[in-house]
């Protein structure tokens, strides 16, 4: 066989308890695709290689100079070479519906971590159990930005820095409370009304609104059930922990936290 016949190999850059990462992993997994993994919080070519191709994020599925987002599923399985006809979505209503029990969950077992617990880091990853519930109740601000103000859905918008006001654990709760009220005014207003087959307009492909809220869901309900791990490490139950019918309709992935890297 000639050099000019031999495919380059496919590899996934990710890091650990990123959501999107696991979710685009398994989902080749799936597909019977075999890849190269590479964490590029422990491989140090790894963020080189991305910077070769012209990104700065994960999780990227690349083929030779060809590479996607593997956020966007359909985009990931062109350049794995292979069709994926799609999935069903929850209607709108639906997904609004599972977020705020998700939303309400992930306040109320923030509310259970002790004060000098919460900047416990993550295993593997530079980022604390405080910005982990920050980012949970940040995702669905950054969609709301996007539909209520026309605000660029950015990688950098959310990127779990705290904001130099949530100081303390009220504070944070405080944030998660507004962030949910915001969501259920807006959908009880211009949210039922709005157009959610328009262009999502992120940062990560060519989408719909519709599948920009699904992510918005699955998203922060994927980092719920990771808080909800760290209150297990932390030898708290959680209070009312929840279950696969929260879930129900919403692509979670499989794992909590990685299929390659334990928590502990």
């Amino acid at each position: 066989m000639t050099t000019s016949n031999v495919r380059a190999p496919l590899k996934v850059y990710w890091q650990p308890g990123c959501s999107s990462c696991l979710k685009t992993k398994e989902f080749l997994i799936a597909n019977g695709v075999e890849f190269e993994s590479i964490n590029v919080l422990e491989d140090e070519k790894g963020f080189k290689e991305l910077e070769a191709l012209g990104v700065r994020l994960v999780p990227i599925v690349a083929r030779g100079k060809d590479w996607a987002n593997g956020a966007v599923f359909r985009d990931v399985a062109r350049v794995a070479g292979f069709e994926w006809g799609g999935h069903e979505m929850l209607a709108p209503a639906e997904m609004v519906a599972r977020i705020n029990v998700i939303l309400s969950a992930a306040h109320r077992f923030t509310r259970q971590i002790a004060e000098d617990s919460l900047d416990t880091m993550l295993p593997g990853r530079p980022r604390s159990y405080r910005q982990l519930a920050f980012h949970i109740f940040q995702i669905p601000e950054v969609f709301l930005n996007r539909v209520e103000h026309d605000a660029p859905y950015t990688y950098e918008s959310l990127i779990s820095h705290l904001p130099p006001d949530l100081e303390t654990k009220d504070d944070l709760l405080n944030y998660g409370a507004g962030v949910q009220s915001r969501l259920n005014a807006w959908w009880e207003t211009a949210g039922r009304e709005t157009d959610f087959d328009q262009p999502g307009k992120v940062y990560y492909g060519d989408v719909t609104l519709h599948e920009v809220l699904e992510r918005t869901a699955w998203h922060s309900g994927q980092h719920t059930r990771q808080l909800m791990l760290a209150l297990e490490k932390l030898g708290t139950a959680p209070v009312q922990p929840l279950t696969d019918a929260d879930f129900a309709g919403l692509p979670m992935p499989k794992n909590i936290w990685d299929n390659e890297k334990t928590w502990d």
